[in-house]
């Protein structure tokens, strides 16, 4: 049996927009305007869910941008946050990319975790956690984002992560409707009648 691989490689234009924007974004708004950029690029190229991430460290440079590329890899897991933590532990070369808490990340979103993405973030060594679009407004166009904690940001706090909210929601949720505007495919499992998640 020949064994299957997984590799995660961004959408060819994601080098040219990564070029062409500064690689140090001197405040928050300036970090999330960048991955909400990046997720309305990914539904104009047809390339994947209306979602962007990108790991910052304490001075604001760029380690790695993540797109949703769940539809064209056919891989539920490949989500903006997963893709760009994924990368940036690819880049720095450890899997704790704090490693050991001497450095201080940040992971921008323009979408709260889903419930994938939320259990991944206390293991990727991520110090803040940035946020856009609240979970509502992705569950507002048809997305099922799972089952969260109620207190989930406390949850984060808990284990040393800060998470910031709404930053640029409205603009972050705009693209989020946009994807439906256009055709986006709203892509959720199959569900039993009756079951909530």
């Amino acid at each position: 049996m020949k064994l299957p691989e997984l590799t995660i490689q961004l959408p060819e234009w994601v080098a040219e927009y990564v070029d062409q924007s500064s690689q140090v974004f001197s405040d928050i708004e300036d970090r999330m305007d960048f991955v909400i950029e990046l997720s309305r690029k990914n539904i104009e190229h047809q390339t994947g869910g209306p979602f962007g991430a990108a790991v910052f460290d304490a001075a604001g440079r760029l380690i790695a941008p993540g797109a949703n590329m769940v539809i064209p890899s056919n891989c539920s897991i490949l989500h903006a946050e997963m893709v760009a933590i994924a990368l940036t532990q690819k880049v720095l070369g450890r899997f704790d990319i704090s490693d050991g808490g001497k450095f201080d990340f940040a992971l921008f979103a323009t979408t709260e975790p889903c419930a994938m993405c939320f259990g991944a973030i206390p293991w990727s060594g991520v110090r803040r956690l940035v946020c856009g679009a609240r979970k509502e407004d992705a569950q507002a166009i048809g997305f099922d984002e799972g089952p969260r904690i109620e207190n989930w940001t406390d949850a984060l706090a808990d284990r040393g992560i800060n998470v910031i909210r709404d930053v640029r929601r409205e603009k972050a949720a705009a693209v989020l409707n946009d994807y439906v505007k256009y055709g986006g495919r709203i892509y959720n499992p199959d569900k039993k009648p009756g079951k909530k998640t």
